[in-house]
């Protein structure tokens, strides 16, 4: 999808050297680059951007100056993509501590389709690390859009519902929405919302959100104004004051206060901003710290018990000691892993074993219908014996097309049960799903209950869509694991080596926290406490019933097997947003406690706080929202208001909103039948998972009939993957066919006719 609609933004630039600007331009023509230094990624949004989609290429001119353009002959199809000039962007940023809540306010116009015509514009709304879509709101003269989610019940009775390219994830972190039907030359004014992460290294958050414009959207005419503006206000809440280390434009403090801090930047400017919103602070410490954050809930919250925020960091990294390890990487090698996905897992084991102390060891297993074992005893990581692992995962094993994942977890674990004065990890690499996953869960969870003072912790990575993602984080949240998705084929070897990297840093273990002990008045949303690495800060929400202790103290066990007790400051959250901080992790974690226990009530519990808090979740949809405007024409008691010349007409939002279901927009529970067909990942199909039903349903009466060997859902397949030569013929074909059948009907019916 990522390299269509690249394609369709380098269409648009060629298309977009029809339009004259005049000749007080600001800016030359877009020119699309060189063939030698094209590239995907320079045509995908690396700003909020607006693009205006056109399939009639004759609609495309200045609205104001008509060039009257040469008669262009046939449609685009595919429809091109021509970025949208902007007029203004205002960027609003609140950070607190590790998580940011992102704002862009703009107007951006349709200044590439002649006034009498209308296109759809589709807006791409690229985000940062671990980016959330929260909301769009777009006002225009005579109509209004608004996302909004709703629960899947109320969402089956909507029957108007968008094609995936009208609201989707073109990658994980670029989300796309387009809006119909804007006419040549409208302003568009628009509020995009949505959430991320900061990064952690050495004692230092940075926050990087996307704000890197392209040339080609700044106006063409010099007298239009451009002002950009970017506000970011920061609240570490763990923090008596804030050092901010580097900026990536000019900021003016306009706000100091303790632990919170606000800068501002505006200017005049020729082009827009290129380069992306950078800062960072820094929270370092010689030691392991901590902090608790306590806040009463809002009026509006259908849970009033109070909510509390725990952070742990682990101060500078220097001198840290971190375990000795026994470590196994249990690899998914079934034909659905072959080419990309299998090569990015071995660079990214090789680059995890080299990093190896030479007290720790590991093993390998593969796995597919069969369990391949790299050795039977755990290795020592000598140059030799990387170089021979490497040799080893490089062979051709036998492929097999199933994917048996509970035997190699339990030869993994059973090397790892006497692993004393180390910490056993297992790091689990899968493209599939596969049905006994609650089998596995509980089998982790008997293990855990009845393991020692050091279990096996389980790092679990998904590949693409296909896998059962809330499993995986399931399964590593009963182990006091970490969970990773790539959902993305360009991010596997990224996300791959961010998980590796966190799990092999870990430097304090088995961590409890003295008040958690009451349950009945404490409720942690994650069922397990992972371990706390160097590479990142660990962040423990839930919620209090009655009064929160007084004092508040962390227990675990450091890299040299020597407990230790971290006292945690408890402060009241004053001007930080507590519900929206963990709003997110408390939708993943029910989520997948939810799959596991098949507890409805965990579902509607999730399906509640997703749609008070707008965080899209597996029990909601979103939808989008057309309000169309009606002129206010007449006053409070219903007599008819006369304009004087001049006056601006006023306008009220009409009653009854039209709504639109998007695409399922979460990455679901995982795909059985694509795992059995070993579908590889970024192969997913393209028809809407309501056409596929409704012909599944449809056909379901005539498949034996037709085809003992074929199902509807191979058909839908097949055709899909069809050209667009080979699907005329086979409409005429058929057409034969049917023609030959009727004639043959007539003849039964009316012999005498003959």
């Amino acid at each position: 999808m990522a390299e269509d609609f690249a394609r369709a933004v380098e269409d648009g630039l060629k298309l977009g050297k029809r339009i004259y600007m005049g000749k007080d331009r600001a800016v030359q023509p877009p020119k699309p680059l060189p063939l030698m230094e094209r590239s995907m990624h320079f045509y995908l949004p690396s700003a909020p951007m607006v693009y205006a989609v056109i399939s009639d290429p004759r609609i495309v001119d200045n609205p104001d100056i008509p060039s009257y353009q040469p008669h262009v002959h046939g449609r685009l199809d595919p429809p091109a993509l021509i970025p949208l000039q902007m007029n203004g962007v205002n960027l609003d940023v609140d950070c607190y501590g590790d998580s940011a809540f992102v704002q862009v306010s703009g107007m951006w116009r349709v200044h590439c389709v002649m006034r009498s015509r209308s296109c759809d514009c589709r807006i791409a709304v690229p985000m940062g690390d671990e980016g959330s879509i929260l909301g769009v709101e777009i006002d225009l003269p005579t109509k209004s859009y608004s996302t909004e989610l709703i629960g899947v019940e109320e969402s089956k009775g909507i029957q108007n519902i968008a094609k995936p390219e009208d609201g989707q994830f073109l990658k994980p972190h670029i989300f796309t929405l387009t809006i119909p039907k804007i006419d040549g030359g409208t302003y568009i004014s628009m509020k995009l919302h949505w959430s991320q992460k900061s990064s952690y290294n050495d004692g230092k958050f940075t926050l990087t959100v996307p704000f890197n414009f392209p040339e080609f959207v700044t106006p063409a005419i010099r007298q239009i104004p451009k002002k950009e503006r970017i506000q970011l206000n920061v609240s570490s809440g763990i923090a008596s004051g804030i050092v901010y280390q580097a900026v990536s434009h000019p900021f003016q403090e306009s706000k100091r206060d303790g632990g919170h801090i606000g800068l501002l930047y505006e200017a005049n400017v020729m082009t827009w901003s290129h380069t992306d919103l950078s800062f960072s602070y820094g929270v370092s410490s010689g030691n392991i710290f901590g902090s608790a954050l306590l806040q009463s809930p809002s009026l509006y919250d259908i849970d009033q018990r109070d909510i509390f925020c725990i952070y742990l960091f682990p101060g500078s990294q220097q001198g840290k000691k971190v375990f000795r390890k026994e470590v196994i990487f249990v690899v998914d090698i079934s034909s659905s892993m072959r080419g990309r996905s299998l090569e990015s897992t071995k660079n990214a084991i090789n680059t995890a074993l080299s990093k190896l102390s030479p007290e720790d060891s590991f093993n390998i297993i593969a796995f597919s219908d069969e369990t391949f074992l790299y050795c039977t005893s755990m290795v020592l990581p000598s140059e030799e014996s990387i170089e021979r692992a490497s040799e080893w995962m490089s062979k051709e094993h036998s492929e097999g097309n199933g994917t048996n994942m509970l035997i190699p977890l339990q030869k993994a674990v059973e090397m790892l049960s006497n692993t004393p004065g180390s910490i056993p990890m297992v790091f689990l690499v899968t493209d599939g799903t596969v049905e006994d996953e609650r089998k596995i869960c509980e089998w982790m969870d008997k293990r855990m209950k009845n393991g020692g003072s050091l279990c096996p912790r389980i790092h679990t990575l998904g590949i693409g869509k296909f896998c059962n993602h809330h499993f995986l984080r399931m399964l590593a949240m009963l182990s006091r694991g970490e969970y990773g998705a790539a959902c993305d084929l360009d991010t596997i070897d990224s996300q791959m080596q961010k998980l590796f990297s966190k799990g092999l840093s870990t430097i304090l273990a088995n961590i409890t926290i003295d008040a958690f002990d009451n349950r009945e008045q404490i409720e942690v949303y994650s069922s397990c406490i992972p371990d706390l690495s160097s590479e990142s800060p660990l962040t423990i929400c839930g919620r209090c019933q009655g009064s929160f202790p007084d004092t508040l103290k962390a227990k675990g066990i450091l890299g040299d097997l020597s407990s230790v007790i971290i006292d945690l400051k408890i402060e009241k959250a004053m001007d930080i947003s507590l519900d929206k901080i963990s709003a997110r992790q408390q939708i993943d974690l029910l989520t997948s406690q939810a799959w596991f226990s098949e507890n409805k009530q965990l579902e509607e519990k999730v399906a509640k706080l997703s749609l008070r808090t707008c965080n899209i979740s597996e029990y909601t949809r979103m939808i989008l929202l057309e309000k169309g405007k009606i002129e206010r024409d007449t006053d409070t008691t219903g007599a008819r208001k006369v304009s004087k010349k001049g006056d601006a007409c006023k306008l009220l939002d009409s009653a009854e909103p039209k709504k639109i279901l998007l695409q399922i927009l979460t990455v679901g529970f995982g795909d059985l039948l694509a795992t059995a067909e070993n579908i590889c990942p970024g192969s997913e199909e393209e028809i809407l998972p309501e056409v596929a039903e409704m012909l599944n349903k449809a056909t379901s009466n005539c498949c034996g009939r037709l085809c003992r060997h074929c199902c509807c859902l191979c058909c839908i397949r097949c055709c899909s993957k069809m050209s667009n030569q080979c699907s005329i013929l086979l409409t005429q074909l058929c057409g034969a066919v049917a023609c030959v059948g009727c004639s043959q009907l007539c003849a039964l019916c009316c012999p005498q006719e003959g």
